[in-house]
């Protein structure tokens, strides 16, 4: 699924628009970074709530395409530019977590 189809698919508000609009292969849920960085995988999307500049650096040295905020948190203008730099795709969502991670789970075919 592309992420432009999950971005649709979970309602999303669409932050940072300067990406491209590749298959997700993934996603990985979680707010410790350091936790990102060793189990999340290459071409997926990112389930959190940790809206700042450092979850982009993270994303980039895993090569995570699409960055979900949750919980309608405030994204901040440092985050957004080096997301657009990076080509980082950022979403935020009003849902939680788990509901996110539910519903990508279920658009992605897992079972």
């Amino acid at each position: 699924m592309k992420i432009s189809e999950v971005i649709t698919a979970l309602n999303g508000e669409l932050v940072q628009d300067q990406f491209q609009d590749s298959e997700l292969e993934g996603a990985y849920t979680s707010d410790l970074l350091s936790d990102v960085m060793a189990n999340a995988k290459s071409a997926g999307a990112l389930i959190t709530i940790q809206a700042h500049k450092n979850t982009v650096a993270v994303a980039t040295l895993v090569n995570i395409s699409l960055i979900i905020i949750c919980n309608s948190r405030p994204i901040p203008e440092d985050m957004i530019e080096a997301a657009r730099d990076e080509g980082i795709a950022i979403v935020r969502t009003a849902e939680n977590q788990f509901v996110t991670s539910g519903r990508l789970y279920t658009l992605l075919g897992y079972r």
